[in-house]
């Protein structure tokens, strides 16, 4: 063994030369015998604290005093009340959990910062590891910085919210609650209203509304104000739209020449407008409506009678009927009932002999 071990020390130059010329070298005492057969390569790991190798270690990366000072910069940066922080859970308990925010000091959510839902259990629904994002409520919290989940839901659902209002986006809701004036609604934990004239096409009387209670449907954000806490939605407008896309598209099948029945949806003075179904209403127009000269619709007409129409014109999404031509064309089904009208004194004309001669003298 002594033949193993080298007779003299190494000089201070000659180990800094050895050092330099193996990456296997390691410092060691000049005065230290040194055995004369390398090292395998599961004891040439360097201890991370001591510097010394260490059997079975892993040699870490380098950190340079950059790195060092980046992290140190970083764990004092300036945190204010408002900010939204990426954290990660290091510690969870009944009443709150403990969070890692990359500072001196370490975050905190109390259990009424999590959740406003008496029910939630925050070891059932959070873990270590897990990764968050809380909004700053306290700057200092017994040592630690007080943060809040739901605090940074509300800022995410309001953006939300706003963006939606610019994009007009459809989303959808499940009616949770009814007021006089409405339904209630709620888009990412936000409380939402919806005026009763907003929620159909049709008139919805306060009697009506506790039955949309669970009913899920389609809205649209017409106004969204987070500082008044103010958030409203529509579902009238897309049912408008839709409507119309329906009609447009029934439009398209409607071709003139056409003979259907159609129901008088309402009166006018220059005509009637007459639901030939689905979803279609066309015009008929005064001058349309019979042979007979007529002051007004509503002297023949009335709003829900069943009337026999012909599609004379379909263009620019308008479609033109007239009950005039099924009577000029000797329509077999058409309404043959005579009608008297009364006619002002200017109007009057006389057929009779008589009265061809009454004026002239002989």
């Amino acid at each position: 063994m002594a033949d193993e071990i080298k007779s003299e020390a190494l000089s201070e130059n000659e180990a800094g030369q050895t050092a330099a010329a193996s990456p296997q070298a390691v410092s060691v005492n000049a005065d230290a015998p040194q055995a004369s057969e390398p090292q395998t390569d599961e004891h040439q790991a360097v201890s991370k604290e001591s510097g010394t190798q260490t059997p079975g270690a892993q040699a870490d990366e380098p950190q340079t005093m950059a790195d060092v000072e980046a992290e140190l910069n970083a764990s004092f940066r300036p945190i204010r009340e408002g900010d939204t922080l990426d954290c990660e859970v290091v510690g969870v308990d009944d009443d709150k959990v403990t969070v890692d925010i990359a500072s001196y000091t370490d975050g905190i959510i109390r259990k009424e910062d999590v959740s406003d839902d008496p029910s939630y259990s925050i070891r059932e629904h959070i873990s270590v590891g897990q990764k968050l994002q809380a909004t700053v409520i306290r700057r200092d919290d017994h040592g630690h910085v007080g943060l809040s989940l739901k605090k940074a839901a509300s800022l995410a659902a309001w953006d939300r919210a706003r963006n939606l209002l610019a994009s007009k986006e459809n989303v959808r809701v499940k009616i949770s609650g009814v007021t006089k004036a409405g339904a209630i609604a709620y888009l990412d934990g936000i409380r939402a209203f919806i005026p009763a004239s907003k929620l159909s096409l049709g008139y919805v009387s306060d009697d009506e509304l506790p039955g949309w209670i669970g009913k899920e449907i389609e809205v649209r954000v017409i106004t969204a104000d987070e500082g008044g806490n103010h958030l409203v939605l529509s579902a009238k407008d897309i049912l408008h739209e839709k409507r119309e896309e329906e009609r447009r598209a029934h439009i398209a099948l409607v071709k003139p020449g056409t003979i259907t029945e159609g129901t008088v949806e309402s009166l006018k003075d220059f005509g009637a407008f007459v639901d030939i179904g689905e979803g279609v209403t066309g015009l008929l127009h005064v001058s349309q409506i019979s042979q007979k000269r007529i002051k007004s619709p509503a002297d023949v007409l009335k709003v829900g009678q069943k009337v026999r129409v012909k599609i004379t014109k379909v263009a620019d999404g308008r479609v033109s009927l007239s009950m005039k031509a099924l009577e000029d064309e000797g329509d077999p089904q058409a309404d043959t009932k005579e009608e008297h009208y009364d006619l002002p004194k200017s109007e009057e004309i006389g057929t009779g002999l008589g009265a061809l001669l009454k004026n002239i003298r002989l």
